[in-house]
């Protein structure tokens, strides 16, 4: 992965919420680019290839998925599953970023082979925090397996 542009995709459809990761990893350049989707519905077409997004070439699968739970079309949990169902997709961390503290939340996402579990917290600073130790820990430090597709 070294000298090769990181990708995140953020699914989140709270716009306050993703326009705060986005700035973070910016003005850190944690991120060469940022994919955003509102639902989890856009997510899996990304990531499946479908519909619009079903050029491979334009379409480059991401080093880390950040996904919210609460999600409009299919909710969070499904797009986990579907994720680390899929022999060509499983090996991306997909870091679960909710609101949620609830213990069946976090059940239900290691469960379904979430690679974290973070909560997002109240306050400004302290989320912008999470998203600086969030960005250096999984793009910067973490090693993932050299998987083609």
């Amino acid at each position: 992965m070294i000298g090769e542009p990181i990708l995140v995709m953020l699914v989140e459809d709270n716009v306050d919420h993703a326009e705060l990761v986005i700035r973070t990893m910016e003005e850190h350049r944690i991120a060469n680019k940022v994919r955003h989707f509102l639902d989890g519905q856009s997510a899996l077409d990304y990531l499946f290839y479908r519909g619009e997004y079903s050029d491979p070439h334009s379409n480059p699968r991401p080093h880390v998925i950040l996904l919210d739970l609460r999600l409009p079309r299919v909710d969070g949990i499904d797009v986990l599953r579907a994720i680390k169902e899929d022999e060509t997709l499983k090996t991306i961390p997909v870091v679960v970023l909710t609101t949620s503290e609830a213990e069946k939340d976090v059940a239900r996402a290691y469960y379904n082979h979430a690679n974290s579990y973070l909560v997002k917290p109240v306050g400004f600073e302290e989320f912008k925090k999470l998203m600086d130790d969030l960005g250096f820990y999984w793009l910067g430090w973490n090693t993932n397996p050299d998987i083609k597709e």
